[in-house]
């Protein structure tokens, strides 16, 4: 199988020695996003809801850089810092997608004690080109 680098202004530069996502065969892995403004790099102003629009906005600009799109998200991975902000994040992230169940990925979410730059939420997808 092809493996090539997805790289896009559109969404953070990487913040370690990764790729912001990585396309093999016919599936996209994207790196974890969080709410960081993809310009200046710095954690958006706000609380979880304006953090996980702008997480999605970053997993979709890498997406669409591989030839993707959210409505090709076969699998999602969410880790909150704080599960009490499971309903507003979820909230959000159902504005994402399609209601109709048929176009809504697999998805788990857990709770960590920390993330990078600590923000409040980060996603990382798989989706099909």
């Amino acid at each position: 199988m092809t493996r090539s680098i997805i790289s896009t202004d559109g969404a953070p530069a990487a913040i370690g020695p990764y790729a912001q996502g990585v396309r093999v065969g016919n599936l996209i892995f994207t790196a974890g996003q969080g709410g960081l403004d993809p310009v200046t790099g710095q954690v958006v102003p706000g609380g979880i809801k304006e953090q996980t629009e702008r997480t999605l906005k970053n997993l979709e600009a890498v997406l669409e850089a591989g030839g993707s799109s959210l409505g090709q998200v076969v699998k999602a991975n969410v880790y909150l810092k704080d599960i009490n902000d499971f309903a507003a994040m979820n909230t959000v992230y159902a504005s994402f997608f399609e209601s109709d169940s048929d176009g809504l990925p697999a998805r788990t979410t857990v709770e960590v004690s920390r993330l990078p730059r600590n923000v409040l939420v980060e996603i990382e997808f798989v989706a099909e080109v």
